[in-house]
């Protein structure tokens, strides 16, 4: 199924959780904070910019964001928030679209593991030479990302149950030889014996080989913690927010010609 299919406007008119889950507080407080540290003053491109749960606080913040987004659903849903010259949006695929700017962002950014969206490792290496075309010199791309759990599979099997609670249950279908999940989200009505179903596949990457895309892009990583309050990333960390920049002067000419 493609991208576009999956968030449709079901999707989109559901994808938002007023402060709950990603939505809380305490999860998108600590994010918006960080990046717009990072951007330090200067604008800033979302990959997969979805309804604006980010783009929206940080804005408020006075950073000036753009965003690019490949479902024209999420983007509607985006501007119910926050017209098009508060937040201008491209729409089209994070991995080749062309943000008015480029060349002269001081931020990239991609959270809640909106690059594993990508099917394909040329994909996911495209998006760091997409990214890369559209920052400054000396500019940071940031990627949240999730640590792949097949370490939880259990023997002969293939599932995996990430989350569960009252009403919901989420599990992940690995295809390891694949390096390929599909996350399959469960929400129960109270009292009756249905339950509707949101499915997303995802290409999972380990952070030793995104370290290795970046390096295909011109990029060094500047950083790598645990979450957005910057805890310590270690074996036992479920995801990871890494931070990359570009290398200014001759270097940066150097890679770049390289990764084109």
């Amino acid at each position: 199924m493609r991208q576009e299919e999956i968030w449709d406007a079901d999707a989109a008119d559901s994808y938002d959780t007023p402060g709950t889950g990603m939505f809380a507080p305490d999860v998108l407080g600590p994010t918006v904070e960080t990046l717009a540290e990072l951007a330090g003053g200067g604008p800033a491109l979302e990959f997969a910019v979805g309804t604006g749960r980010v783009a929206v606080p940080l804005a408020a913040k006075g950073v000036a964001v753009t965003g690019i987004e490949l479902s024209r659903p999420m983007v509607e849903q985006l501007r119910t928030k926050a017209d098009e010259e508060t937040i201008p949006v491209v729409l089209g695929d994070m991995a080749g679209a062309t943000a008015p700017g480029a060349g002269s962002f001081q931020l990239v950014y991609l959270v809640f593991n909106a690059i594993s969206v990508l099917q394909t490792q040329p994909e996911q290496v495209e998006c760091f030479r997409n990214a890369a075309r559209h920052l400054a010199p000396g500019g940071r791309f940031v990627i949240e990302l999730w640590v792949p759990e097949v370490h939880k599979l259990p023997p002969d099997k293939k599932a995996v149950v990430y989350q569960s609670g009252p009403g919901h249950i989420s599990l992940d279908t690995y295809d390891t030889l694949a390096q390929h999940v599909v996350s399959h989200h469960f929400d129960f009505d109270e009292g009756k014996r249905t339950a509707k179903l949101f499915q997303s596949p995802h290409r999972y990457i380990w952070p030793s080989e995104l370290d290795l895309m970046a390096q295909l892009a011109g990029f060094e990583l500047e950083s790598r913690h645990a979450d957005w309050q910057r805890g310590r990333f270690t074996a036992d960390s479920g995801s990871h927010v890494s931070v990359y920049r570009l290398p200014v002067g001759e270097y940066r000419a150097l890679a770049g010609a390289a990764a084109s």
